[in-house]
Formats: structure tokens, C-alpha cells, sequence
């Protein structure tokens, strides 16, 4: 073809040599990104062990299942590449890896495909730059006709085949004689079907012998949104009340923040008790247990279900192979520039943490479960130009506010990053919504949505100044030959 003739192969008498391109690895390199996913540690239901399917003996990753491959390509292969390669190269996959993870969202802002039909078939083209001819099959070509399938026929999950895929499994295993396939799934099938309905008939009565899925049994606890909205009044009353008695802090937001937080439980419970003494007082009866306190004996959990989400305590992750012990939490709070800033500004702001310990506060009619975490401190939080988040998790900060409430946070896992030792990359995962008549188990997810670390791609018109140039040589430096007997 004439193109890049410095990587055809060099032949001699007994063997043909490959010169390394961009995209080669070399040994080094391979052990570097081989490591990188060994030691990473992802939350239940997330994807298979990623442990098990690295080979560091070959360099090599084996087993993939197709939900594999879509977490690796949308989330952790992009964290896994930031130490190797050179930038173009680099950045390019990063892109491509990109463009999957918004693909495959479980809604698709229909204002954002034009721009991101533009920016996939740049990406091809960046591909072209530093990938082989033979690289590009029809496989890769049809990549630029997703986002047109997405215009016409919605979001992608509605149409691949992977659930499909796991049910011929299913019905596969359903096959004793092999003479009569089709009779015996249909007759499997049937019982199956038989089955379930008499479960959902006898739902009530405890099994023998069949243990009870973790999913159920666990008590429901009171949604921490529907305790805001009851005591949102109270906590506009109580500012009022604060900036009344103390006139002349009317102005320094910090400081009557500050007196609120130290008065406001025990200000709320007189004024509570003093509502109810008057005839149609109005005060709802999860609002009166609030007021009156949670039960002094507080059990401690290693591991919670809520919301068909699993937390765990950082000392329960350490003895197992998942990690489900990270939170992030959006909070609507005041920033400081120091500590002499006495008209703080009110900001949505996000804090990243690990869970210490899972407390479960007994109200009598219901329980509210918190988590106190050591939050990361602000000088340990990083966004670099690809949009990755870095947290340094040795630094802690916000030690005077550590417990919230389960329900506002939300699961992410902490990655090692390859490029900054001491560094992690944070990950986040969709919720999943469990159904009791079809379990997981049986068609599997229809869904497969990994959260975007970034909410765009790198501007094309400087990504030669992002990245650099390879320069006019396509061979790399620094890399092993490949020869071939």
C-alpha cells in the first residue's frame, strides 16, 4: 500500500522480523498492565473477578465473558493503559473507549449524538494514524454507523444480544436426552414455569432445605429524603430562631452554620414536644421518633443491602476479593478559602471516601442506617485533562462531620493508578434494580452501563498540542522486535 514502510517486516535467511509499532507493548509494559488489572478490586455484581483472568505467567488476559469485555472497555482498560504506550496512541484508545461508554448508556441525550458522531469518526481517524491497515475490518468501520442506530431505534441495551445469549445457556442446561432437545426444554420449561407460579402462591411460608436469597429479609428503612422533607421547616425555623438571638452574627454564614449544627437536635426536640402538647399539632409520627431520639445501643454491620446495593465496611473489603466500601457523596455545602473566610459560598461539592463503619439507628418504629467515613481532604483531589478523578486516600479532612445517611451517597471503587503511585482513580457503577419474579440469574442484565468518568473528549483541534506527535519515524523506541521462525 505504500504507507508506512519503515514497519514492514524485515526478512532474513531463517527468520522475518516485525519492527515494534505504536501500538506494540513491550515486556515490561505487558507485566505493567497485566498488574494493573490483577490488583484490581471491583464491586459485587459489577463484572466476573478480574483477578482470575489475568495471566501474569503469559501476560496475557483469558476467559472474558462479553460483560467482561464491555467493563474493561468502558471503565478499566482506559485506567489500565495510562502508564504505556506513548500519548497519541494512548489517547486515541482512550477516546474510542470513550465514545463506548456514553454508547451504551440507559438514556442518551438525543442534542449530544451529532457531536458525538463527530468525534467517533475522528477517533477512527486517530486510529488510522498509529494502527495497522489490517487493523481496520468491517467490525471497526461499522462503529461509525452506532450512533445513526441510536437516532433511529434507541438506546442500545434494547437490542444487543447478550441476554439472549445467557438464556440459550439456561435452555441448554435444561437438554437431558439428546435425542430430543426441543422436547426437553419444552417440558423443563413448563415445570419451570409451574414452579414459580406455586412460589408466588406459597411466597409466605418458609422453605426447607432452599436458603433464602440475600436480597430478602432485609428490613426496609426509612428513606433519608423522606426525612429531609419533614425537617427542611424545622431547619429553616431553627436559622431564624439563631440569627433572632444572635443579631450581631447575622452575616458570617459560617458561624451561625456552625450554631445550628451544635443546637438543632436538641432545639428540635423541645419544639417538637411542645407542638404536640397543642390540639391538632400536625406532627407526623416518624417526625415525633426523630425528635425523640434513636435507641443508645447502636448495632454495627460489616456489610448492608440497601436498595439492592451491597456496602461493606474497608475492614470487611480487605478479607474479600469485591470492593464495595467506597461512597461519593454530592453535597450542597459552604467552601472556604481558609479558615479566616468568615462569608463562605454555597456550592454543590462532591467528597469520595471509604466506609469505617455501618451503623443501623433504632427509632423504634424504624431504623435509619448511617455510614461514618474518613472523607478525603480537598488538597487530595485531583481532576486531570482526560477527566479521570484522583484521590490521594491517605489524606483526611472534614474529621467534625463523618457520619450520612445511607441513602445519599452513592457506590463508586477506588482503582490504583498505574501513572501516580499513591494515586487511585475513581470509578463509579449504575444501580442496579433487582426484581423478585426474574432474577439476574435467568436472563442476566439487560443493561450494561458503566458511569462516565468524564463528560467529554478531548478538544480535537488541540489534541496534537494534548498529546504530541509521534513524529515522522512509526517505529517505537524502547520496544522489543517481534520475530517470527
Amino acid at each position: 500500500m505504500g504507507v508506512k514502510t519503515d514497519l514492514q517486516p524485515k526478512y532474513g535467511e531463517r527468520r522475518t522480523r516485525l519492527p515494534p509499532g505504536p501500538w506494540n507493548l513491550s515486556r515490561a509494559e505487558k507485566r505493567e498492565v497485566c498488574n494493573s488489572f490483577y490488583g484490581m478490586k471491583v464491586p459485587e455484581s459489577y463484572s466476573s473477578n478480574i483477578k482470575n483472568l489475568v495471566s501474569l505467567q503469559d501476560s496475557r488476559l483469558l476467559g472474558l465473558k462479553s460483560h467482561d469485555c464491555h467493563t474493561l472497555m468502558q471503565q478499566l482498560l482506559p485506567v489500565a493503559i495510562r502508564s504505556v504506550l506513548e500519548k497519541p496512541a494512548r489517547y486515541a484508545i482512550t477516546r474510542l473507549c470513550f465514545f463506548f461508554n456514553a454508547i451504551c448508556a440507559k438514556t442518551v441525550d438525543v442534542s449530544k449524538l451529532d457531536k458525538l458522531e463527530e468525534d467517533v469518526v475522528v477517533t477512527l481517524c486517530l486510529l488510522e494514524k498509529y494502527f495497522p491497515p489490517s487493523f481496520f475490518d468491517i467490525m471497526v468501520h461499522l462503529v461509525v454507523h452506532l450512533v445513526r442506530e441510536v437516532r433511529l431505534c434507541g438506546p442500545v441495551y434494547f437490542r444487543w444480544m447478550y441476554p439472549f445469549e445467557r438464556y440459550m445457556k439456561v435452555l441448554k442446561g435444561y437438554v437431558q436426552n439428546h435425542t430430543r432437545p426441543e422436547g426437553c426444554i419444552a417440558e423443563r420449561y413448563i415445570v419451570e414455569e409451574a414452579v414459580e407460579f406455586c412460589t408466588q402462591h406459597l411466597s409466605d411460608v418458609s422453605t426447607v432445605g432452599v436458603p433464602s436469597s440475600q436480597k430478602m429479609g432485609v428490613s426496609k428503612p426509612l428513606s433519608g429524603c423522606t426525612n429531609t422533607e419533614e425537617v427542611l421547616p424545622y431547619i429553616e425555623q431553627h436559622m431564624i430562631h439563631i440569627k433572632t438571638a444572635y443579631p450581631k452574627f447575622r452575616k458570617r454564614t459560617k458561624w451561625l452554620q456552625d450554631k445550628h449544627n451544635s443546637t438543632f437536635i436538641q432545639w428540635l426536640r423541645f419544639k417538637v414536644q411542645s407542638e404536640l402538647e397543642e390540639d391538632n399539632h400536625g406532627v407526623s409520627e416518624n417526625l415525633r421518633w426523630l425528635a425523640a431520639g434513636p435507641n443508645m445501643a447502636v448495632p454495627l454491620y460489616r456489610s448492608y443491602l440497601i436498595k439492592g446495593i451491597k456496602f461493606n465496611i474497608k475492614a470487611q473489603d480487605d478479607v474479600q476479593t469485591t470492593q464495595n466500601s467506597g461512597v461519593y457523596l454530592l453535597a450542597h455545602t459552604m467552601q472556604v478559602a481558609s479558615a479566616k473566610d468568615k462569608n463562605p459560598i454555597l456550592s454543590n461539592m462532591g467528597f469520595y471516601r471509604v466506609i469505617q463503619e455501618i451503623w443501623d439507628l433504632d427509632y423504634q418504629k424504624f431504623t435509619i442506617p448511617v455510614f461514618r467515613c474518613d472523607w478525603i481532604d480537598s488538597s487530595g483531589l485531583v481532576v486531570d485533562e482526560l477527566g479521570f478523578t484522583l484521590v490521594d486516600l491517605s489524606k483526611i479532612g472534614h474529621r467534625n462531620d463523618q457520619f450520612v445517611l445511607a441513602s445519599q451517597v452513592k457506590q463508586i471503587f477506588f482503582v490504583d493508578d498505574p501513572m501516580h503511585r499513591g494515586w487511585s482513580v475513581v470509578l463509579s457503577m449504575s444501580n442496579r434494580v433487582y426484581n423478585d419474579v426474574i432474577g439476574d440469574e435467568v436472563l442476566g442484565d439487560v443493561i450494561i452501563e458503566c458511569e462516565p468518568f468524564t463528560r467529554g473528549m478531548p478538544n480535537v483541534d488541540t489534541f496534537d498540542e494534548l498529546v504530541g506527535e509521534l513524529g515522522s519515524q512509526n517505529i517505537r523506541g524502547g520496544c522489543e522486535d517481534i520475530w517470527i521462525e
